[in-house]
């Protein structure tokens, strides 16, 4: 990927303050704080998130990574593969990037790398993203990582802003192509 790392969210992130103040600046991310809340408003805060996700690694609950610009490991963002059922193979994904991110194809870099982990190595059979209707931006993501539409989950999901949404469906599975590239605008959601 280059320019950006994915590291293990919650192994060794506890000493690094360049992580705990990132994720505070997640936290305050108007997008994130609407699409994706974070419960790191400060310190402890943060510091409690990074070990339960280390928890939550621990326990097989799914794959959770921090994605990190490559030179000076500033966060650029989060891509998290949880498992719905693992004996099944079925898993969700969701990503979140910080404002430096957007734009760039960052999200779409690491949500297909995770994809392909999560095929290739990890056991997965079908892996869905579940976005709300208004978050065009992760909606074209899902496009440009191969996952297709399936369907509109009606007032399905309790938001930043304390409302219910309606969320798109998409989903891959291991036995789809691979996504052709990023060119070229997606069919919308």
């Amino acid at each position: 990927m280059g320019d950006v790392l994915l590291h293990p969210w919650g192994r060794g992130d506890v000493e690094s303050e360049t992580m705990l103040d990132g994720l505070i600046t997640a936290a305050g991310d108007p997008l994130i704080a609407l699409w994706n809340p974070l419960a790191t408003a400060d310190r402890g805060d943060a510091l409690t998130w990074l070990e339960s996700r280390g928890g939550d690694w621990d326990r097989g609950a799914g794959a959770f990574f921090a994605v990190l610009n490559a030179v000076d490991g500033v966060l650029l963002g989060s891509v998290t593969l949880r498992w719905v059922d693992r004996a099944d193979g079925l898993a969700m994904i969701g990503y979140w990037t910080l404002p430096a991110a957007r734009g760039r194809g960052v999200a779409t870099r690491t949500v297909r790398a995770v994809t392909d982990w999560a095929f290739r190595t990890a056991g997965a059979r079908r892996i869905e993203i579940a976005h709300a209707v208004d978050n065009e931006a992760s909606c074209r993501v899902a496009h440009h990582c191969g996952y297709l539409p399936e369907g509109t989950l009606r007032d399905s999901h309790r938001f930043g802003d304390g409302e219910y949404h309606d969320e798109h469906l998409h989903a891959r599975l291991a036995t789809d192509p691979e996504p052709a590239g990023p060119a070229g605008e997606p069919k919308a959601c």
